[in-house]
């Protein structure tokens, strides 16, 4: 058995504040089944097919059964999944306009399959309208296996969000880190010379993005301080007391923070972290409204972000908030018309 301190230097825990998984080399698990049969849902349901012949709609995703997972060991992501999915769809035919329904089944999806190669079989019920079946079976396979990717995408990216934990750079090193611009842009850009230790010492990287949104400043401004609006874009209970010092707690506790600044439709600051970051280490998240014709500018500023955490920070706010809250203003939009 090797000494104290002279052992593999992978398997040493006592110089992390929360002891946890050093250099990324311990075995972690998290189970992504929940996720994944909202996210299947959501990639799968209201596929429009249209050709020719007529347009089908794909429905309910009636039945759903697999699990979903997510490991990591060495610094890499390991990931296994199988599904067994079952939808309903609808169509018309262009030239009779009759309506014919049928199913789509996916019996086995998963990682020991390529999507190309994935088995997709489309049935239709009895009676006419074979002419729906056969688009189905071609322009509706490919829409299905679209989504499919999506799904598979969202699941090594948006998922899988804090799995890889800040490692421990050499000694001497920490502050030697620079940050190299890549293909950054006015919209999306991470800040030149934007290396900050905050909180716990670890290098930490500021991010800035601007998204643009179909809705008034100060509505923008509601569905970010509003519990209500908040659950709506992110699917899942929150915590949201929107006054200085109230606390944020997101996405199933996965993000949480505190409320520091606040002006009416056009400015919050909030304390903000992943459930997976070091213990107490928190960024600085700036958000800033401006009215335009017809829309409203948001530009985020989140100061403080682990080095390594950077491109999981910038997918969850590209992802599970820009994304999310343009579908809402989309679907408040539709609901009005």
């Amino acid at each position: 058995m090797a000494k104290w301190g002279q052992g593999d230097p992978r398997w040493i825990v006592e110089e992390r504040a929360d002891g946890t998984n050093v250099n990324n080399w311990h075995w972690t698990e998290r189970d992504a089944t929940s996720w994944s049969k909202r996210k299947l849902k959501e990639v799968l349901e209201g596929l429009v097919v249209e050709g020719e012949a007529g347009r089908c709609e794909i429905g309910d995703l009636k039945h759903v059964e697999g699990e979903a997972s997510c490991n990591s060991r060495k610094g890499k992501l390991i990931f296994f999944y199988e599904w067994n999915l079952r939808l309903s769809w609808k169509g018309t035919v262009k030239e009779s306009g009759e309506k014919h329904k049928g199913s789509v089944e996916i019996p086995n999806l998963s990682e020991e399959n390529e999507v190309d190669d994935t088995e997709i079989n489309v049935s239709k019920k009895k009676g006419e309208g074979d002419v729906l079946k056969d688009l189905m079976r071609t322009e509706g396979t490919t829409k299905v296996r679209e989504a499919l990717r999506d799904y598979l995408k969202a699941l090594k990216t948006e998922f899988t969000l804090g799995m890889i934990l800040p490692t421990k750079a050499p000694a001497g090193q920490e502050l030697a880190m620079e940050r190299k611009p890549s293909g950054s842009t006015m919209q999306d850009s991470v800040t030149p010379q934007s290396l900050d230790m905050v909180g716990v010492k670890i290098p930490t990287v500021r991010i800035h993005m601007k998204e643009v949104f179909n809705s008034p400043a100060d509505e923008l401004y509601s569905i970010f301080t509003k519990k209500e609006l908040v659950q709506k874009f992110s699917k899942c209970q929150a915590v949201i007391e929107a006054e200085k010092g109230g606390k944020l707690q997101m996405f199933e506790g996965f993000v949480s923070g505190e409320y520091t600044e606040l002006v009416p439709s056009q400015r919050l600051v909030l304390k903000w972290r992943c459930r997976s970051w070091p213990d107490e280490h928190y960024a600085t998240v700036a958000l800033n409204f401006q009215d335009l014709v017809a829309q409203s500018e948001l530009e985020l500023e989140c100061k403080g972000v682990p080095v390594s955490h950077e491109e999981s920070t910038r997918q969850c706010w590209k992802k599970q908030y820009f994304e999310e809250i343009h579908i809402l203003l989309q679907q408040s939009k539709d609901s009005m018309e």
